[in-house]
């Protein structure tokens, strides 16, 4: 979406890194979220236009990076697979969601300053 001057309005992307770590960001969120959505890694990476092969490895990546997997995988097959988010990935996702709506919240005055030096407009939040 652009302003009326044809300048993308400013945004914030929150991730989250532990050293050179990303734990989890916007992409990884949203992988989660069309899991949680769709009950499948497959689909999920579908409806974010990535390939099976990328969306399986962001998926076992995640769940190597916390301390208990977030996405249960069942093989497919006759009987059907299917993916779902463990307790602790539907935790991971509510806390990432919750970082992104304070930051929008408490980031906007800032990001008011940002966009007015920027000739931007800053997000509504």
């Amino acid at each position: 979406m652009e302003t009326e001057t044809g300048i993308p309005p400013l945004s914030l992307r929150i991730r989250v890194v532990q050293g050179r770590d990303l734990l989890l960001g916007p992409g990884r969120a949203d992988l989660l979220a069309f899991i949680q959505e769709t009950g499948s890694i497959a689909a999920a990476g579908r409806r974010m236009g990535m390939s099976y092969k990328r969306a399986w490895q962001l998926a076992e990546s995640m769940n190597a990076t916390f301390r208990a997997p977030l996405i249960h995988a069942a093989k497919g097959g006759v009987a059907g697979g299917g993916a779902q988010l463990t307790d602790l990935g539907v935790a991971v996702l509510a806390a990432y969601r919750q970082l992104e709506a304070m930051s929008r919240r408490g980031g906007a005055s800032a990001l008011d300053v940002l966009a007015d030096a920027r000739g931007a407009k800053a997000p509504d939040v």
